[in-house]
């Protein structure tokens, strides 16, 4: 073995997480030297077999713009129509089934990825920034350094091994979670899912489902297949995702006590399930036939993690905390952790104290993790009611877009002076969000699992004025009085959001508890109802 060669920066895993960790930490300082070991061989096939191919505002963000990657996104992946959900449990006739889905494409921009194609140009860019990118490379050891020392890895390529030195070693090595298990780091959460998902040759298109013209062409262009489409029902939801490449990626993703996994870990076992609960689709993939990629399970996919930042080492991505595939969280996690590791490394590298921001940047990001976790956890019994789900959906987009991305959106994710002036907008927006969520969970709980909104409806957020602009406006560049002002307004207007569904509530069980809601609430002013009558369905 030579001798060791030292570097900035290790990065454990050249996948999604590594890479735009590599790029954003050059574009940062292009004087850091940084070292990328991933297991698999490059080039990745297109359509690789990863979990993450939807992207939402803040991930889409940090791709496009923070890493200046729009030209890629924009020639070479999809382009996605927003998310779209069908209520269509044991049914074929999708088209007249209440659908969730923007009409026409909403002004901030997500993509679908194909991971494989994606990975494959982040590489390439890495490389052209003077990234070292090592593929074929099996970590085999890590001695973290004491006090000032540097950290040992050791890694293998063949049958060579090799060793190098660095300043910072970054854990992006995915479920392998080097590090997490390394340190004994690993974490429950309680929230306890299960997925299997595969994907196959050649696009599938909802539009097809239907012979109604008018139903087709409810969206301009007529193209629900772009959507990241959720079919739902009591305790699941099943993804279809179009990639780039020409395949596409579908999913399910279930309550473990509701449907057990050992019913799904096979294809064959799959399809079944989707002959029972989302016939539909099977319909389609059966008469299609559709070319079977790949398949693959993950029993309780979701974890958490007690550190994640720590004496010049960090974990990003899934090595560190995963949420819940619902609503595409990936990236955006990723993006956070990976800006607050390169603002740490930078401040490292000019001299300056950073201890005391990770321990700060740590607890903001198990915040916003926890936060998050409550979209989820134990949730999935209302994915297939009409009636609370759809409010469910506009809610959570809502407490999403009013914080969280603003944030980010501005380039404030590590602005530790921003967080203390307006902690206590932080804190209402919590404790509205940690208030709410049992109360859609109660009204579910009393409506039942019979329960349904009666005929077919199509709920199109576009036609939503406030919620679109709340989208829109993300891109806003604000000084720090507007911007605060903005974060204001959003938190306003999430109370009365608030409000205004636990009065539905009550209207639909007047006996409903209110969860400590009522007391965040200022009295609504008289005026028109933020969502329409058609999103709340019927008793």
């Amino acid at each position: 073995m030579a001798d060791a060669a030292r570097v900035d920066v290790a990065i454990l895993g050249g996948g999604l997480a590594g890479l735009t960790l590599a790029l954003q930490l050059r574009q940062a300082d292009p004087g850091l030297s940084v070292t990328v070991l991933e297991r698999r061989s490059h080039p990745a096939p297109e359509a690789a077999f990863k979990v993450g191919e939807s992207t939402v505002e803040i991930g889409a963000h940090y791709f496009a713009e923070t890493l200046g990657l729009r030209e890629h996104l924009d020639a070479a992946q999809i382009r996605k129509f927003g998310f779209r959900f069908f209520f269509s449990d044991g049914r074929r006739d999708i088209d007249r089934c209440t659908e969730i889905g923007v009409s026409q494409l909403l002004p901030t921009p997500s993509w679908q990825i194909d991971r494989g194609r994606f990975e494959n140009m982040l590489g390439k860019r890495a490389g052209a920034l003077g990234v070292d990118f090592r593929d074929g490379a099996m970590v085999r050891s890590v001695a973290l350094g004491e006090g000032d020392g540097d950290h040992r890895i050791t890694w293998t390529t063949g049958s060579d091994t090799h060793a190098l030195h660095a300043r910072w070693v970054v854990d992006a090595s995915g479920r392998a979670a080097i590090l997490k298990r390394q340190l004994g780091l690993a974490e429950a959460n309680g929230h306890d899912a299960n997925a299997a998902w595969w994907r196959v040759d050649g696009i599938i298109d909802p539009n097809d489902w239907s012979d109604d013209p008018e139903w087709r062409a409810r969206c301009t262009p007529p193209d629900r297949w772009r959507s990241t489409n959720h079919m739902c029902g009591p305790g699941y939801w099943f993804w279809l995702i179009p990639l780039a490449s020409g395949a596409h990626s579908l999913g399910i993703v279930c309550d473990a006590g509701m449907h057990p996994l050992d019913g799904m870990d096979t294809h064959a076992k799959a399809m079944d399930w989707l002959r029972r609960h989302q016939p539909r689709v099977a319909d389609s993939l059966d008469a299609a036939g559709n070319a079977l990629m790949d398949f693959r399970f993950l029993r309780h996919f979701s974890h958490g993690c007690r550190q994640v930042f720590g004496e010049r080492w960090a974990l990003t991505g899934e090595a560190g905390l995963f949420l819940d595939p619902f609503y595409s969280p990936g990236s955006d996690f990723i993006a956070i952790a990976n800006s607050y590791i390169t603002d740490l490394v930078v401040r490292d590298r000019a001299g300056d104290a950073f201890m005391q921001h990770a321990k700060l940047y740590e607890q903001l990001y198990f915040s916003f993790y926890a936060n998050t976790m409550t979209l989820y956890q134990d949730q999935y019994p209302l994915f297939g009611d009409e009636q609370v789900m759809p409010v469910k959906v506009i809610w959570d987009y809502t407490f999403y877009w009013a914080l969280l991305a603003p944030v980010f959106f501005a380039g404030r994710i590590a602005d530790i002076p921003m967080y203390a002036r307006l902690r206590p907008l932080f804190e209402r927006c919590s404790a509205l969000n940690a208030a709410l969520q049992p109360l859609l969970r109660e009204w579910g709980e009393r409506n039942g699992p019979a329960a349904t909104a009666g005929p077919g409806r199509q709920l199109d957020q576009y036609l939503i004025d406030w919620f679109r602009e709340l989208n829109r406006s993300l891109c806003d560049q604000l000084d720090d009085a507007a911007f605060d002002a903005r974060i204001a307004a959003n938190i306003e207007r999430m109370g009365e959001l608030a409000a205004e569904i636990l009065a539905q509530a009550r209207r639909s069980h007047p006996g409903i508890g209110d969860h400590g809601l009522q007391a965040l609430l200022a009295p609504s002013p008289a005026g028109e109802t933020l969502l329409a009558p058609a999103w709340y369905g019927a008793a």
